[in-house]
């Protein structure tokens, strides 16, 4: 073929036309990766005066590779000092639109605002009856009702200080444990043992019921249910962000859940029969000394409230998940920095000394005049907190403005805490481990102050925060009563952190317990 006819062929009308449209297409495509925010933003900019500044991400997954690390509150709290935007970062993940706040303000207004009132519901969550219970039901009727239930009654005042018993029950049975794990290994994983108290705790406070882990029978099945449930519930599913994946199941996610939701429906729907069986027996009223559980409770409301079998089960199921894994782990970092910090660990036993003395156990009532103890809880969720993207997102349910922001609808909204919490410009040496701060200043953890709202804000706030701090208290300071916590002579105290459902300790404290007396 000649020179000149290969010239004539490439002006054709044809051909010149067909490579107008791919370079149209390739310019629409490199305009939508280059829209800040990524291109899940894109057609939306035309309707914001100010744009979000956020990073571009990789062209269609995003910022996907931030979200299956090991620690994407470290790696956004990164990006948003990279792009100048801690008060407001918008990114994109898949075809999902977020936005991100590492600044208290902006939190607030977050968290506070009556147009993220929902939650976005993974497809796990979704599966798993989620949406039937508070965390994850739509804001409503029926999710204002499950609202007034649990303040009234599963987390009032009473009845956290009824369940008292309990707790120091469960916490003398851990004493108990870990001087036996200490005269058979000489030391004590600390992961295991707090794990299995926390969820015999939960399990008599919901079901009424104490379950043995240690043989085959109903407590390693409802131990397998746990965790499968956590994981499935932590896994990053690409079905959440890609809808064309989501008829796929490629990571087998809707599959499992669906297998796990039919175990938990039998399960639970057991012991909701055996406590309607056990009622209609004189087994408990509301006469007795006994205190009802979870179930009693819910019996109690079944038909004022109309809740049906299946509202019970996921209510009941979801207290299970939350009660469980945040106890167990901020525990297991709470020790691992009085290992680390033996200074720390000596004042808050001389604190204890001094007011429980030495010839009784240290109860509830002692936690209020034991205010080192409770200032080291505080420097713990500060430093370590259990949801540093403050575990479940928001989801605007309506367009909105964040300042001079907009926000459509359907947007996930998340808070940085952990990049609050770790902030020059909101705490002194913030990467400093130092209970001492909060003796000097009262910060409030229930939720109004955003410099340190490990529970959350606004209508999501976790309904259970006083009874999960009810019960860290107690058991920290049973643990630090009885014992003096020591390094291993092979194994350090590793600080590394690993975001699943919660941010847990990558790897899993392993450490000595001294018996120490007052």
């Amino acid at each position: 073929m000649s020179l000149d006819h290969g010239l004539l062929l490439f002006q054709s009308p044809l051909l010149s036309f067909e490579a107008f449209l791919w370079a149209i297409l390739l310019v629409g495509i490199v305009s939508l990766w280059l829209s800040p925010g990524g291109h899940a933003w894109a057609r939306y900019r035309s309707k914001a005066s100010v744009a979000i500044p956020g990073p571009f991400g990789s062209p269609v997954l995003g910022l996907l590779t931030v979200f299956t690390g090991a620690t994407p509150h470290r790696a956004l709290a990164k990006l948003a000092e990279t792009v100048k935007a801690v008060k407001l970062m918008a990114f994109s993940v898949g075809f999902t639109r977020f936005i991100v706040s590492s600044d208290p303000e902006t939190a607030r207004d977050i968290l506070n605002n009556s147009a993220f009132a929902d939650r976005p519901v993974k497809e796990s969550a979704y599966e798993l009856l989620f949406h039937r219970a508070m965390g994850f039901a739509p804001y409503g009727e029926y999710w204002r009702n499950l609202r007034r239930i649990s303040a009234t009654h599963l987390f009032s005042p009473k009845r956290i200080a009824d369940f008292e018993g309990f707790r120091r029950e469960t916490g003398t049975k851990m004493v108990e444990e870990v001087k036996c794990l200490m005269e058979a290994k000489g030391e004590v994983f600390i992961r295991r043992l707090l794990h299995f108290g926390s969820l015999n705790n939960v399990m008599t406070t919901v079901f009424g019921k104490k379950y043995d882990f240690e043989k085959p029978g109903e407590g390693l099945e409802l131990e397998e249910l746990v965790s499968e449930g956590y994981e499935l519930l932590g896994i990053f599913n690409w079905s959440d962000h890609f809808p064309l994946l989501r008829w796929l199941d490629l990571q087998g996610v809707r599959k499992r859940c669906r297998n796990l939701v039919s175990k938990v429906n039998v399960f639970v729907g057991k012991i909701i029969e055996e406590h309607r069986v056990n009622r209609v027996n004189g087994g408990f009223n509301d006469g007795d000394a006994k205190v009802g559980d979870f179930v009693d409770v819910l019996l109690d409301l079944e038909k004022h409230e109309k809740l049906s079998d299946s509202d019970m089960i996921a209510v009941l199921w979801e207290m299970i998940f939350r009660g469980t894994d945040t106890v167990a782990i901020l525990l297991e970092w709470i020790l691992a920095r009085m290992v680390l910090h033996p200074e720390i660990q000596a004042k808050a036993q001389d604190e204890i000394d001094g007011v429980v003395g030495s010839s009784k156990l240290v109860s509830d009532s002692d936690i209020q005049n034991l205010p080192y103890v409770r200032a080291i809880v505080k420097e713990t969720l500060r430093v370590h907190p259990p949801g540093p993207l403050l575990s479940w997102a928001r989801l605007a349910i309506h367009e909105v403005h964040i300042g001079d922001n907009f926000i459509p609808a359907g947007t996930t909204a998340m808070v940085n805490m952990w990049a609050i919490t770790h902030s020059e410009k909101v705490w002194a040496e913030p990467e400093k481990f130092k209970p001492e701060r909060f003796m000097e200043e009262d910060v409030s953890i229930m939720g109004p102050d955003l410099r340190l709202a490990p529970f959350g804000s606004g209508r999501r706030v976790c309904p259970g925060k006083a009874m999960g701090l009810a019960t860290v208290h107690l058991w920290l300071a049973q643990l630090l009563q009885a014992f003096k916590w020591v390094p291993c002579e092979d194994k350090d105290v590793d600080l590394l952190e690993h975001l699943k459902l919660s941010m847990e300790m990558k790897k899993p404290l392993v450490c000595k317990a001294m018996p120490r007396s007052a």
